[in-house]
């Protein structure tokens, strides 16, 4: 982020954004894209099983695609660090979502490539996510440090999150007025576009999000410079690797991001949660969108909540996400519908914390030159579980929910200990 920093004017012109106003716009630009993302991820259960999917076959790609979007960070995020592309990378992700969704509406014209087509897409999509989600998070980081980090990252979530809520909405509309599923992929380009418009607008008015940056960056001291103009020291394929797997990165991320790994495989897929209320008959298929918009309404609530908590309260309120995490399989996967709503609803809760403040604790953790690289490293990690969990959750499901139950929660009381850990040696670092 240093191309354009010496051309600009200091953060308090009077022709700056204000932190809030940045904060803002990038929620606008998640809130258009997860109407597109969200929208189909609602229904990526039921479109799956309707192109021929078992069980099985939901969990692998579902699970799959969330390792994607977790583990290319490993690439992505040491890439943006190098390179200093932070703008690009991010609007490339974001443009890789607003093509794969709408593709989607293709699929039941294929014939048996249909299913083929549906799991390259959505792994593409999921993809997207992770070329731009690194990139992005720096680059919020630097704005929410002026606003506090975890209040900027839950506004932002929030708005996210909106549109995580009207996505889906509008998908169960349309699907329920024409009858058929193809058409709720394709009425997602419109907000695609949107969110294209809008980065676009911000990247020309905000080139360098750092000038916000409250944190002072000594220009003598070299471990303080951004990574890109250190990288020929890092050089080369070794370098890279180096940077891949977290080389320097402070031992508290690694513990932590072991436990979020853990909390990421054991939160069951929506993808499964939705197979599991259309097969068993518990909703129509066009009402799995409105569950999943449920559920990201509470996501929403979650992220703005817990980051105003965490604030004031520091990484001790993430010590909640295992338990949640561990009581979601045997609510939302029950034969009762109203069971099954109740543990959609903690789904929700345990993902806004997960895709929100979780993020939080890595910034207080990482310094910013290497931000970027440790958001890639502890997504990839995530990523890993993710599709483990995928795949364990896929193959229990079709045989024993009990023994989904138990290593969930066997899991989750790992992960537990390892959180209390980690921010308790964070606390000591501190003092």
């Amino acid at each position: 982020m240093t191309d354009a920093t010496a051309a600009l004017p200091d953060a308090g012109s009077p022709g700056r954004w204000s932190a809030w106003r940045v904060v803002w716009w990038f929620g606008f630009v998640s809130l258009a894209a997860d109407m597109v993302y969200e929208g189909a991820r609602s229904m990526y259960g039921p479109l799956l099983a309707s192109l021929g999917a078992t069980a099985l076959v939901v969990g692998l790609v579902t699970g799959a695609g969330e390792a994607m979007a977790l583990v290319l960070r490993l690439v992505f995020g040491p890439l943006a660090d190098r390179t200093g592309r932070y703008w690009g990378l991010t609007i490339a992700g974001y443009g890789l979502t607003a093509v794969c969704v709408p593709l989607l509406a293709v699929t039941p014209f294929i014939s048996g490539a249909g299913l083929v087509v549906a799991a390259v897409l959505i792994l593409l999509e999921r993809s997207g996510k992770a070329v731009r989600s690194p990139s992005k998070s720096a680059l919020l980081a630097h704005v929410a440090s002026a606003v506090g980090r975890g209040r900027g990252f839950g506004v932002h979530k929030a708005l996210d999150q909106v549109g995580a809520f009207a996505g889906p909405l509008l998908v169960a509309a349309v699907i329920a007025a024409a009858g058929a599923i193809w058409p709720g992929m394709a009425v997602l380009a419109i907000p695609g576009v949107a969110a294209m418009l809008l980065l676009a607008v911000i990247r020309s008015r905000v080139p360098d999000p750092s000038v916000y940056d409250v944190e002072p960056v000594a220009a003598s001291d070299p471990a303080a410079q951004p990574v890109a103009d250190a990288s020929p020291a890092r050089g080369g394929l070794r370098g890279w690797f180096a940077d891949a797997v977290g080389s320097g990165l402070p031992r508290e991320f690694f513990g932590y991001a072991f436990a979020a790994g853990l909390m990421t495989g054991g939160l069951v897929t929506f993808g499964i949660i939705g197979y599991h209320l259309t097969a068993r008959g518990l909703v129509p298929v066009a009402t799995v969108p409105v569950v999943y918009a449920g559920a990201m309404a509470v996501e929403a609530l979650a992220a703005l909540g817990v980051g105003l908590v965490y604030d004031r309260r520091g990484g001790a309120v993430l010590y909640a996400v295992p338990i949640l995490v561990a009581l979601v399989p045997p609510l939302a996967l029950a034969g009762s519908v109203w069971l099954s709503l109740v543990g959609v609803a903690l789904w929700g809760l345990a993902y806004g914390v997960q895709d929100s403040t979780v993020k939080a604790l890595v910034a207080e953790v990482v310094e910013a030159p290497r931000r970027a690289t440790a958001y890639g490293v502890f997504a990839g990690v995530q990523g890993a579980f993710a599709i483990i969990g995928g795949l364990v959750a896929g193959w229990l499901y079709d045989r024993s929910l009990p023994a989904l139950v138990i290593v969930v929660a066997a899991t989750q009381l790992v992960a537990l200990v390892l959180l209390v850990r980690t921010v308790r040696s964070l606390h000591h670092r501190t003092v």
